[in-house]
């Protein structure tokens, strides 16, 4: 028999030691030979637990032949060696490329919710598991990031696993993914990268000491460090939060997400607002899923690309039924109005007759042409604060060279001199709002966040609100981006959403507007300014305003007012604005195709643009969304999934579940020695195999617990809910007690015990309800990466392979935690002499089904080839001829990358077998 791979699962000899392939990838051949790489795990004595990493031509790698399988007799109690080792198997066997339904949905600490499966379920569908989650905001991205990277874990191509999120939400989402699902990420923050520079030799790749990592965009976008490391690295999912800032071919992001695109297997790109109003940059981004999956950048529509990004409402059907009480509908919007002061009115009237007057202005505009926008940024600048525009004033003035404009600029400088704190008629309001309405005062329990545009306003609020509410100084945080370190961002945000933190008032610009949580202890949010864009203040508000949130959201904005005739106050944009944005998410589920601009600088552009032309806020949003040509990409999009809730996997099971797997593998095995069972707690001190392992956790987790001395943990979803909720009390987000789902490290520690508890090339056998001696063969057929293509669960007989499934052959036979094991002696010689047949028989079954098997496969694969036809035609007919050599190369280079994917996805080689058991007649002796 030829092997031409390694399929993970499969048992190999490799430097006189035995090991367990975890993935198999076919590098590039110099000749006839098929090279390649392959990563294991030691399963022999002195390799045990080890990873490794071997290359077939450097190496002598020796496929462990099934003929030459010994039998062995099993003798432990109730036979928990072998149904142990048999459930084993069934759960490292990854789920073959065939399966499409969802494996453990179910297994995790979330609330059943069939729409936030939905990602998943697309990603599986397709050719390769690359789409855009663009759901709107406040609908748990993460959590159906961290569904689907689940799925992926569970078919063997979630091994190496890279996320990319802005900073301020690092931390957010590794704790997410950790408590909920037990997927460990790494956090390569500024700290993070200094431990990994201390631990490795200079000049190694950064990315190859773990396998699991969150990193933020700015860390990792930084080419002189990291290029050449992401260079060289493959992944098997890549996901990348907030994903439209990739969009813009020249910047640093956009190239560094198309590198990624290039190295892994799969790509989840998750944003809120993934489209800028441009079709070519959605289609730049859409390229990155697939690269031939839009022919013409100016004409494509929704249903061109369904199958490659999903997106949903608050409004949405699916959505709003499966809600229910767990996200309150939001409150009103209410706008505070104030009064301009004496002092603050007098700039009203500097701004109005100087700087907005135009043409109209005796002596013309200010500013010439060029700058025409500047007054209007020293408007909103005023309607921020004094301390704003004093900035603003002073910045401008290092720069201007016109007299004219000089001289303007030392007026309003004069004027906001003037001005002092009790000038302020928006700081009065807030203090107002924010201790008789809102409640926030000393010995209080009610918190709120205050959002300004202006670095300044933040800097200034976050000194003066302690004293005027009289709250200490430790009761109000503020939250900067540029200038703030990644651990300063994510220390202030951990400590927002802590119930037993001092913290009541958090002052922040809007570094936090995006992928942000602060729901769990407020639900109260005052914009101290209107950002002059509805898809900012949608996403402000989706701060606490989004699931999880317990208690009706609401939203105050201080609106400031003035008597000066013709004077552009609060009321003129921003109060409309309000309005616009929360008529929009009753009644659209979201305000970002309001305005056709999808992008808050743009949308904010027009708006002033059209304002100098004249228009009012009202004529500037109704021509805005008339010329959006990409309403529908907008609109609710489900990716081409049905309205009945995602299949669900046949996932083959010996034992009822993890926790009966788990608590029989350590106690028939006695794993642990000093185990404690606690009302459904698990304390024990893990063993040093299972801390090497436990490296990969979160530092912060490990730390804050001591887990590697005493690890606590649980399958009890209930407790483990309330412990999680209960970590928001303490000083730590980190729950003491971790869920074991099917991925924790204990869990899978556990299952490659058992795996190496039998002997090199050993199975069991097994007394139990059967006529004849039945063998239980796996089968796999692999493609030319290594993934399983089919997975096949054999009961052979001396008639053939029995026509049904290995599990209902075991329960029809009575194997099962209930049976007896009577140590009487077996004659293991004639089973022995059996083997071989045993393989034939089912290396037979198998190859007779292939065409069947192939078929399911290349179905798919042949209906993407025919798009990839097409798509060349369809991209080479508008190329005019004298570009079209050009053109055509690239779309070749296109086709044959795509060609070759397609190839490698194809059932290559011979099926891997293997004997796992065989089960005998009671009275065989």
């Amino acid at each position: 028999m030829t092997e031409t791979s390694y399929p993970p699962g499969a048992r190999i000899e490799v430097r006189d030691a035995e090991w367990i392939v975890r993935t198999c990838a076919q590098l590039a051949s110099d000749g006839d030979t098929p090279r390649y790489k392959i990563t294991a795990v030691g399963a022999s004595e002195f390799v045990r637990d080890e990873d490794a990493v071997f290359f077939s031509d450097l190496d002598d790698v020796s496929l462990l032949k099934p003929e030459e399988t010994v039998l062995e007799q099993d003798a432990t109690p109730r036979f928990a060696q072998s149904r142990l080792f048999i459930e084993a198997v069934l759960r490292r066997t990854p789920l073959p490329q065939t399966e499409k339904g969802l494996a453990l949905a179910d297994g995790f600490l979330l609330d059943p919710l069939a729409y936030q499966r939905r990602p998943a379920e697309l990603a599986l569908k397709g050719l390769r598991p690359r789409i855009l989650i663009a759901d709107v905001v406040g609908l748990g991205k993460t959590l159906e990031i961290g569904l689907t990277l689940a799925e992926l874990i569970r078919r063997g191509r979630g091994e190496r696993i890279l996320v990319v999120t802005p900073q301020q939400v690092l931390e957010q989402f590794q704790h997410e993914l950790w408590t909920r699902f037990a997927i460990p990420l790494i956090r390569l923050d500024s700290v993070g990268i200094e431990r990994i520079q201390r631990e490795i030799p200079a000049g190694r790749n950064p990315f190859t000491h773990y396998k699991r990592i969150i990193v933020s965009i700015d860390t990792l976008k930084n080419a002189g460090k990291y290029g050449q490391h992401l260079e060289k690295m493959d992944w098997d999912a890549v996901v990348i939060d907030e994903s439209h800032n990739l969009i813009g071919e020249s910047s640093l992001r956009n190239k560094l997400a198309r590198l990624l695109a290039r190295r892994t297997d799969a790509l989840l790109l998750a944003s809120a607002t993934p489209h800028n109003g441009d079709s070519a940059s959605f289609a730049e981004l859409i390229r990155m899923l697939d690269p031939a999956a839009i022919a013409d950048d100016s004409r494509y529509s929704a249903k061109d690309i369904e199958h490659l990004y999903i997106r949903r409402t608050k409004i949405n059907p699916e959505v709003r039924d499966q809600m229910g009480a767990k996200w309150p509908d939001r409150g009103p919007s209410v706008p505070v109005r104030c009064a301009a002061t004496p002092a603050e009115e007098k700039v009203f009237a500097e701004l109005t007759q100087v700087w907005l007057a135009g043409d109209q202005r005796a002596g013309g505009p200010v500013v010439d042409a060029k700058h025409r926008l500047f007054p209007y940024t020293l408007l909103k600048a005023f309607l921020s604060s004094h301390r704003a525009l004093a900035k603003t004033v002073g910045n401008r003035l290092k720069n201007a060279t016109e007299p004219r404009e000089i001289e303007a600029l030392k007026t309003l400088a004069d004027l906001t001199a003037q001005m002092t704190d009790d000038d302020s008629a928006k700081l009065d309001a807030l203090v107002r709002v924010l201790r008789d309405e809102i409640g926030v005062r000393k010995g209080g329990e009610t918190r709120a966040v205050v959002f300004s545009e202006s670095v300044e306003t933040v800097r200034w609020l976050a000194k003066v609100l302690p004293e005027r509410l009289k709250l200490p100084d430790n009761a109000v945080d503020m939250m900067l981006g540029n200038g703030m370190s990644d651990q300063k961002q994510q220390e202030i945000i951990e400590g927002f959403g802590l119930s037993d933190s001092p913290v009541r008032l958090l002052v922040t610009t809007d570094v936090t507007s995006e992928g942000v949580n602060l729901h769990r202890q407020c639900h109260h949010l005052v914009h101290y300014d209107v950002p002059w864009s509805l898809i900012r203040i949608e996403q402000r508000n989706g701060r606490i305003d989004r699931y999880g949130q317990t208690r009706e959201p609401q939203f105050r904005a201080l609106i400031l007012t003035s008597g000066v005739e013709g004077a552009k106050d609060d009321r003129t944009v921003a109060e409309k604005l309000l309005d616009k944005e929360e008529t929009a998410h009753r009644s659209l589920g979201t305000a970002e195709a309001v305005t056709g601009e999808y992008r808050a600088e743009r949308e904010e552009r027009r708006l002033i643009q059209d304002l100098l032309a004249g228009k009012t806020v009202e004529e500037s949003l109704a021509e805005q969304a008339a010329d959006d040509p990409f309403a529908d990409l907008f609109g609710s999009v489900d990716g081409g999934v049905t309205s009945t809730d995602p299949p669900r996997a046949d996932v083959p099971r010996l034992f009822e579940d993890s926790e009966a797997f788990v608590k029989e593998a350590v106690e028939s095995l006695q794993l642990l020695k000093d185990l404690e069972d606690d009302g459904g707690m698990l304390a024990f001190t893990p063993p040093p195999d299972l801390v090497h392992r436990l490296s990969a956790l979160p530092i912060d987790y490990l730390r804050t617990h001591d887990v590697r001395r005493r690890m606590r943990v649980t399958f009890d979803r209930g407790l483990a809910r309330r412990k999680l909720d209960e970590a928001r009390t303490t000083k730590t987000m980190w729950p003491q007690i971790a869920y074991l789902s099917d991925l924790h490290p204990m869990v899978e520690w556990v299952t490659d015990k058992v795996l190496v508890r039998l002997g090199r090339q050993k199975a069991p056998v097994v007394t139990a309800r059967v006529d004849e001696p039945v063998f239980l063969v796996q089968g796999i057929y692999s493609n030319r990466l290594g993934q399983p293509t089919v997975v096949e669960w054999m009961a052979v007989t001396s008639t053939g392979v029995l026509d049904r499934k290995m599990t209902e052959v075991l329960a029809e036979a009575g194997v099962g935690p209930k049976m007896i094991n009577t140590g009487r002696p077996i004659d293991l010689r004639p089973l022995q002499e059996r083997v071989p047949q045993a393989v034939a028989t089912a290396r037979a079954h198998l190859e007779e089904r292939r065409a069947a098997y192939e078929r399911r496969v290349v179905e798919p694969l042949d209906s993407y080839r025919g798009r990839l036809d097409e798509w060349k035609q369809l991209t080479l007919d508008g190329v005019h001829v004298s570009q079209r050599g050009r053109r055509e190369k690239s779309v070749d280079e296109t086709v044959e990358r795509q060609q070759d994917l397609l190839r490698s996805l194809k059932i290559t080689g011979e099926p891997l077998l293997r004997v796992l058991a065989v089960l005998v007649p009671q009275d065989v002796c």
